[in-house]
């Protein structure tokens, strides 16, 4: 079986992973599913190896520190009647280890092989560090 394909987007606005969650309690944060989504002007082009199983990493300060997993990409239309891209996600916020991700725009591809990997279950409920220090100790190899 192929590895999957995934998305990787800054977090804009979130200093962690727990505003991300909080920001999943907004009504404007979720389709008329339910189910959260991120609307993007641009549409994957690799769709359906996205949906193959592969999920958006999320970026924070500099840091990747999350993943959703992808459920199904929408079209969704603006009040200014142009055509977006609902990506929808599922609710669970998985925890990830940290990854110093440089700046970027939009939202970009990301390879199974340069994703981090999850955090150990037992990790899951570990108190967040401040972002900052986050972003150093995954800079020098430490987390």
């Amino acid at each position: 079986m192929k590895d999957p394909l995934h998305l990787i987007k800054l977090c804009v606005g979130a200093e962690g992973v727990e505003d991300l969650a909080q920001w999943h309690q907004n009504p404007r944060a979720l389709g008329p599913d339910g189910l959260p989504r991120h609307v993007t002007r641009m549409w994957p082009k690799r769709g359906a190896e996205l949906l193959a199983g592969g999920s958006l990493y999320w970026v924070f300060k500099g840091v990747v520190l999350a993943r959703q997993r992808l459920l199904r990409l929408d079209e969704v239309q603006g009040a200014d009647g142009i055509l977006r891209c609902g990506i929808v996600l599922a609710p669970e916020i998985i925890r990830t280890h940290a990854a110093p991700k440089r700046p970027f725009q939009g939202w970009r591809y990301l390879s199974a092989k340069d994703a981090p990997p999850d955090l150990p279950k037992a990790r899951t409920g570990d108190d967040a560090l401040p972002p900052d220090l986050d972003k150093a100790l995954a800079e020098i190899g430490l987390l």
